[in-house]
């Protein structure tokens, strides 16, 4: 049977799994694996587990109760190794890299942060800083501008909205990085200029929240922003 992998920790990092549950139904009993100085804890998994909410939950609880006794790699939901073998293997092979990255993110938590600008606001702006939009768009709203000038006011539109949210963006992320140890940025999808998590500090995470909630009000209320937080972190493993 395969071997699920929760996280990873050094070998004399406590593993308080008494009473915690592993995936699966029936829920799996926890154990681990060790390689040297490092440990995986892991148990028994069945072949193409589902992402169920009892099986999230279990996950995330084994990591949390790791994560209360010092720096640990959570692994995201799912991770599967052929057997325990193979996890041992794995372990020995990539040591050096496990070893630190649990260095790095020793008494660091993980914040999410997206955000987003008021689409009809950002329009307004838009219109109101470009004479060459402003008039496209008073041309097409007519109904007599040719389908050219609709094709083009869409483009220079989306062009503008991209450098306006790349703008946005980098500003925002110049000042939050101070507080940060580290940034890692993902794609903003629709509807948002942002969407980045920071390493932080677990002593700073006051200072962190304090800071983006400083940086929504100067924005003010035609911008968004989503903190969700701490987090195990799973974006810098």
């Amino acid at each position: 049977m395969p071997t699920y992998v929760y996280a990873i920790v050094s070998a004399d990092h406590p593993a308080p799994l008494e009473g915690l549950r592993g995936v699966g139904e029936p829920p799996a009993a926890l154990r681990t694996v060790s390689a040297g100085d490092l440990v995986a804890v892991v148990s028994d998994a069945e072949e193409g587990l589902r992402a169920k909410r009892r099986d999230v939950l279990a996950h995330e609880a084994v990591v949390e109760a790791l994560m209360a006794h010092g720096a640990t790699l959570p692994m995201r939901f799912g991770l599967l190794g052929p057997d325990d073998g193979k996890v041992t293997e794995v372990l020995e092979h990539d040591g050096d890299t496990y070893r630190s990255r649990l260095t790095e993110l020793d008494g660091h938590l993980e914040f999410h942060l997206k955000a987003s600008r008021d689409e009809e606001d950002l329009l307004r702006e838009i219109v109101a800083d470009s004479v060459e939009i402003r008039e496209l768009n008073e041309r097409t709203r007519s109904g007599d501008a040719p389908q050219e000038d609709r094709v083009a006011l869409g483009e220079l539109v989306a062009r503008e909205i991209a450098v306006r949210n790349a703008g946005q963006a980098e500003e925002t992320l110049r000042r939050l990085e101070p507080v940060a140890a580290r940034v890692a940025r993902s794609e903003p999808g629709a509807g948002h200029f942002l969407n980045v998590s920071f390493l932080v500090p677990a002593g700073s995470s006051k200072e962190f929240v304090h800071a983006v909630r400083e940086e929504a009000d100067r924005r003010g209320d035609a911008c968004a922003f989503t903190l969700t937080g701490p987090l195990p972190p799973y974006s810098f493993v």
